[in-house]
């Protein structure tokens, strides 16, 4: 949505708030004037990360910029619930329980405030602490001996930008070497910028550490930013760029092609709407693999993917992309686009994994949808 639209309608929408919330407040000295200062500030931070992102002329200080996205996690919250007060409310009214004057509406405003403020809270704590380790053992039949018990690390939607920059980073790849991996997997939308701007808080990737090295797949963020500069980038660094491609990952050397792990890439599921020459083929990712590897993973950035991955022969598909929703009542909307949100799921005779992702994109908030470093093992069925 163009920029000044967007904020006609936050702020008729904070408006909206300010209506329903401040008066019902006046039985609580001070806290309707307070929240409507602060409902002003919100109003007027929230589009400043938009005039950042885009490039315009007097773009918001980076110190406006966390304001911002701040700003949009709280408005988020406060405007759901006071549209669930709302309904609430009429409710009450219309079958005869709501009193004239009654302590309700005072209460209930206060109630929608405290438990905004409480989420944003709750939600920003999740959002910047260190991704946890989910561990997943995902059964394939016919897995070879030799690679029993082989680990992925999957790291995804880790969105470096205007909050998560290189110390985060740094604490990520602390994180994931600790796990002394077999691979590593970075399934999309590392970034939110260019090149320039974020090649400083982007560069501890190159300290990742694993016996067969870390392997990447763009995301429809990393085309936003421009693709083809940040795929010289990650390169540079030393991370292995799968744009419909693959690796053959042996265990040990001078083991037979049918001991060996396919390891697949496409790219981005919008990728052709960028760029035709690197529209998403699963087919083409596999193209020159030993027949005889039957055990082939795929990295594909949205779960979108997974039908053509599985009728190109894939075992696996990890992906990203969902966030597993990030936070409430946003997530209830994610299945309307994805297959699949989060977690282990079969298709056909094909798994997929969806990561809630390493990071988070927009306000710093995570509720109901942790963060998190995948370790992938694969185990025999």
């Amino acid at each position: 949505m163009p920029l000044r639209p967007l904020t006609i309608l936050t702020t008729l929408l904070h408006l909206y708030i300010g209506l329903r919330l401040v008066p019902a407040l006046s039985p609580w000295p001070g806290s309707g004037p307070a929240l409507a200062v602060a409902l002003l500030v919100c109003a007027i931070a929230l589009p400043k990360p938009f005039q950042h992102r885009r490039g315009r002329r007097g773009a918001a200080s980076p110190a406006w910029t966390w304001l911002g996205l701040l700003a949009m996690g709280w408005f988020s919250s406060l405007f759901v619930l006071t549209l669930l007060r709302d309904l609430v409310l009429a409710g009450a009214w219309a079958g005869g329980w709501l009193q004239e004057g009654g302590a309700a509406r005072a209460d209930s405003a206060a109630a929608v405030v405290i438990a905004a403020t409480l989420a944003s809270l709750l939600g920003y704590w999740n959002a910047r602490r260190t991704a946890g380790v989910r561990r997943v053992d995902v059964p394939l039949a016919g897995l070879p001996a030799a690679l029993q018990g082989f680990t992925i690390v999957q790291l995804s939607d880790l969105h470096v930008g205007p909050t998560i920059r290189r110390g985060y980073i740094a604490r990520i790849v602390h994180r994931v070497n600790a796990l002394k991996a077999d691979a590593i997997a970075i399934t999309g939308d590392l970034v939110d910028g260019s090149v320039p701007e974020l090649r400083e808080h982007i560069a501890p990737l190159a300290d990742l550490q694993a016996r067969h090295g870390s392997f990447v797949v763009t995301g429809n963020h990393e085309y936003y930013a421009g693709a083809e500069p940040w795929i010289a980038e990650l390169r540079r660094l030393g991370l292995r760029v799968l744009l419909n491609e693959h690796a053959v990952l042996r265990p040990a050397a001078g083991q037979s092609d049918g001991d060996a792990l396919v390891l697949g890439g496409v790219t981005d599921f919008t990728a052709g709407h960028f760029d035709a020459s690197q529209a998403s083929d699963p087919q083409r990712a596999l193209a020159g693999a030993p027949p005889e590897a039957r055990t082939r993973v795929l990295l594909a950035h949205q779960p979108r993917s997974a039908p053509a991955a599985a009728q190109a022969g894939f075992a696996l598909q990890l992906s990203g992309h969902t966030h597993g929703g990030q936070f409430w009542p946003w997530n209830l909307f994610v299945p309307l686009q994805n297959p699949f949100v989060a977690g282990l799921h079969r298709l056909q005779s094909m798994w997929v994994y969806v990561s809630r992702g390493t990071g988070y994109w927009g306000p710093p908030m995570r509720l109901g949808a942790p963060s998190e470093i995948t370790l992938i093992r694969l185990v025999a069925a």
